[in-house]
């Protein structure tokens, strides 16, 4: 499991919600932080990914069970 500082809960969001709360929540932080986010969208990991890409954000991980996606993002 990998450590996080703050955790983003975007069950049951669709999108655009999951990707502008994430965002949200990277304002907040400090950059080398991580933030982990709980999601169920299937369009996620492919959200997660290009956002990542296109805001020098570092995607982690990403992993998929039971039809819930966690992701870990490291704050530039």
């Amino acid at each position: 499991m990998t450590m996080f500082d703050v955790e983003l809960d975007a069950r049951r969001l669709v999108c655009p919600l999951p990707i502008l709360r994430t965002k949200k929540s990277l304002s907040a932080m400090s950059s080398g932080q991580v933030l982990r986010i709980l999601a169920t969208d299937k369009e996620t990991p492919k959200d997660f990914e290009v956002f990542c890409r296109q805001t020098g954000n570092e995607l982690l991980s990403s992993e998929e069970k039971d039809g819930e996606y966690t992701f870990y993002i490291r704050r530039r």
